[in-house]
């Protein structure tokens, strides 16, 4: 078993691994910046290194000042967490150089599949039903790359390969503006991502967005554990997931859910990782993989009984899995509203003081966050303060505690988006289930 783990990270997953750690009686170091010396994790932890100034380029995306963290506490494995490094296949391989364990995948992994062109190029090989598009980047053949997006049919989508988080992207309806969309793209990708490779797929007008969770070991056993539904989404970004989604039979969960784990086999994946699809008119399209655990894993933690970020540890020390994909039964659903501190109307960044800060209950009902009455929220990194997850024995129970659990939840001093959180609730066409990705943002008016 590993003894000491760094937690690369802040905020609430922070908490959620150090949780972890100690119920697996592991040591946890936290590094942290200037600005988040009163983070609870760090209060928590059983050591604690200051890493740098407030910019998240001067501390958290550090990777000199984590290792040196790491050596001078005689760490013995470090965890991303998610954002920050999580997916940053140099990190990871500069964490295992220097003699650590990365708890994650392999370094070449996270390589392979953070590039979306060998992405899907891997998943086409493993039988992994993917997106019609150009099985490649596009080059200067301009006559070529025309016939193609005919090939496919407009609208069509030019990506970037190093993309992500929704940007990087360009939709084309017609042949008149599919060059200089190609061009655009191209700059914007090498200007932000370093890369700007990229290829074209078909755009799905009005597709749901589910995702596969998959845990998988050294000794190349791997399982899913069902999947999520994030398809309500605001600029990309998602606000609200469930489990598992509306409408998927059993029979088309088994189909996709076994050829992700047998894609992770392989590909000789280790440790928790995230298949996301786009799914339309009953079929599955590939989009990309997470290598890294998400924000929204709760949901599938409530519906399976299975500690995802103690498997992932347990795997990281060396042991083989310790569930078969027969001994995944899902039960009931669960929901997760994202807690931002934002005005629920302007989305603006909402940080300050909290004054006060009541947590819900009851029930089924759980609440992973790291704030705490007078914690100041930093106006330097993400808005989500916190993940209000809701489970049930049917839809209906776990919308019906999400509610309550709302209506319950107190935040004062800052503004929050819980308005906007029960306004989606309350909606008719989330209520009926499978909303499609525009649907918030087409309610918002945006």
């Amino acid at each position: 078993m590993i003894e000491k783990v760094l937690i690369a990270n802040r905020g609430e997953i922070a908490l959620r691994i150090q949780r972890a750690c100690r119920e697996l009686g592991i040591k946890t170091v936290a590094v942290h910046s200037d600005a988040d010396r009163d983070l609870k994790h760090v209060l928590l932890a059983d050591e604690s290194v200051c890493i740098g100034p407030a910019p998240s380029r001067d501390s958290y995306l550090h990777i000199p000042s984590i290792i040196s963290a790491a050596e001078v506490t005689d760490t013995v494995a470090i965890h991303p967490g998610y954002g920050f490094l999580s997916e940053n296949a140099d990190f990871a391989e500069r964490v295992e150089r220097s003699g650590f364990i990365f708890i994650g995948p392999k370094p070449e992994t996270i390589r392979l599949m953070g590039d979306k062109v060998s992405a899907i190029r891997a998943m086409k090989q493993a039988g992994v039903p993917c997106v019609p598009g150009s099985d490649g980047p596009l080059d200067s053949n301009t006559k070529r790359t025309l016939e193609l997006a005919r090939e496919i049919g407009y609208p069509v989508i030019i990506k970037a390969a190093g993309g992500g988080g929704g940007r990087g992207m360009r939709v084309v309806h017609s042949d008149a503006t599919l060059l200089n969309a190609i061009s655009l793209t191209k700059a914007e990708a090498g200007a932000a991502f370093g890369n700007d490779v990229v290829y074209m797929e078909k755009y799905l007008e009005n597709p749901r967005h589910i995702e596969f969770q998959v845990l998988a070991d050294n000794y190349g056993n791997a399982i899913h554990l069902g999947e999520r539904d994030c398809s309500m989404q605001r600029r990309h970004q998602k606000v609200l997931e469930e489990a598992p989604a509306p409408g998927i039979t059993d029979e088309q969960r088994n189909f996709i859910g076994i050829r992700c784990a047998e894609a992770c086999s392989t590909l000789g994946y280790r440790g928790v990782g995230t298949f996301e699809f786009l799914y339309q008119d009953g079929e599955f399209y590939f989009i990309e993989m997470n290598t890294r655990i998400q924000v929204e894993h709760p949901v599938t933690e409530m519906i399976t009984g299975v500690d995802i970020l103690k498997e992932q540890i347990l795997v990281a020390s060396g042991e083989r899995l310790r569930y078969s994909q027969d001994d995944i039964v899902l039960r009931g659903h669960a929901i997760e509203c994202r807690l931002n501190a934002e005005h629920p109307e302007t989305f603006m960044p909402s940080p300050g003081r909290i004054e006060d800060f009541h947590a819900p209950g009851g029930p089924g009902v759980r609440l992973d966050t790291h704030i705490y009455s007078g914690y100041v929220v930093p106006p330097y990194y993400d808005s989500m303060i916190g993940k209000l997850i809701a489970h049930g024995e049917d839809r209906h129970s776990a919308l019906s505690r999400m509610c309550n659990a709302l209506r319950e939840t107190v935040i004062e001093g800052i503004h929050t988006n819980i308005p906007l959180q029960r306004q989606i609730l309350k909606d008719a066409a989330f209520q009926q289930g499978g909303a499609n990705i525009h649907y918030l943002e087409k309610k918002l008016g945006m």
